[in-house]
Parts: C-alpha cells; structure tokens; sequence
C-alpha cells in the first residue's frame, strides 16, 4: 500500500490515562498500538507515541505536558478524565486542568484531538452536566477536534451500559475487541486531526 508523504514522518503524542496506555492487554493490542496499526491500514505512516500513564487525573496529564511536547510531535491526542470521574473530583478542577493542557498545546501551534467521557449519574445531575459539558466547550475554545464518548461504541444500546463482551474483567478498561470497535469511530477523528497537518 502506498503511504501519503504527507504523513511520512508524522508524530502524534496521545496523551491519556490508562486507556491510552493499554492497561491490561497485550502491548500490541493497546490502544497506540491498534490505531498505529489502523492508521497504516489505511496508507497513513504515523508514529504515535504513548503517553498514556495508568491511574493518572487531568492534573498528571497537565504535570507531563510541557516534556511530552517534544520538539518531533506534530499533533496531539488528548484521552484524560477518566480517573477524575472515578474520584468524584470537582469538574471544574478537570476542566481548569484541561484547559491548560489545551493552552499548552496551542502555544506550539500544534492541532489537537479531544477524546470526551460521558459521567454517570450518581454524583448528581450537576457534577453530570458539568462534567459532559467540559469537553464539547474546550473543543469549541480551542478548535479541537472532538471526538464523542470514547466508550460510546462498545455501550451496549439496549442496557445502555458497557458491553461485557467488548469490557474487560474490571469492568472499566476495554478489552482488544473493545478497543477495535472504538477505533472504528476513533480513527477517522485521528484522520480529522491529521488533515489539519500542514501540506
């Protein structure tokens, strides 16, 4: 397969928790992996670099952000949230941190994808709101990309919750069938994001 040049020597710098990182699979079959592979699947030679670090918040994301924007990396992925809901923290502290991440970013003048979470609703429907809001809004602010739910493809439209057969054990991460389905809605959000790469 013919690779594009204009994604010859892309670096992509996802930026996540332990969904980026790949938490509980095999290391081909994590989330960088399966979308590097994804990518290439459709003519598109990207590097992505993992910097998904398990159990990590919005302000661990933000406290890595400045070295993780090495000088090679040309856009940006960022996966993060997740554990702030599971922590009950204060949306508008994941918000603040989100917001400086994505400031960050722009400053190198580097386009960028936000992948968003949806909250449940047992910390209230104001904490839900808030929270949900929070990426629609920076996205807009920022002139990100926005990817929609990340979990919304391995949902289970009937229950309207996780898919066990995509989930694994823990109930949390997605398993490598898990990861898959998401990328075939993730993946041309990562294309969106690399056609804002200068020719």
């Amino acid at each position: 397969m013919l690779i594009s040049p204009l994604h010859a020597e892309t670096t992509v710098l996802a930026l996540g928790d332990s969904l980026t990182a790949g938490y509980g699979l095999p290391q081909d079959q994590g989330f960088v992996p399966q979308l590097q592979a994804w990518l290439a699947d459709k003519g598109q030679a990207v590097k992505i670099v993992n910097a998904g670090v398990s159990g990590d918040t919005t302000a661990g994301g933000l406290s890595r952000t400045d070295w993780s924007l090495t000088p090679d990396v040309d856009a940006v992925i960022v996966n993060l949230g997740g554990n702030d809901m599971l922590r009950g923290i204060d949306p508008s502290t994941s918000r603040a941190n989100l917001d400086a991440i994505l400031a960050k970013v722009k400053a190198k003048g580097l386009p960028v994808l936000l992948v968003s979470l949806r909250a449940p609703g047992n910390y209230g429907a104001d904490f839900k709101s808030n929270f949900d809001a929070m990426y629609p809004d920076l996205a807009a602010e920022y002139g990100a990309v926005l990817a929609d739910n990340y979990f919304f493809p391995v949902i289970n439209q009937s229950t309207r919750l996780l898919d066990p057969a995509y989930m694994q054990a823990d109930g949390i991460h997605p398993n490598a069938k898990g990861v898959a389905k998401i990328l075939d809605a993730l993946g041309p959000k990562v294309q969106e994001l690399l056609a804002k790469l200068p020719s």
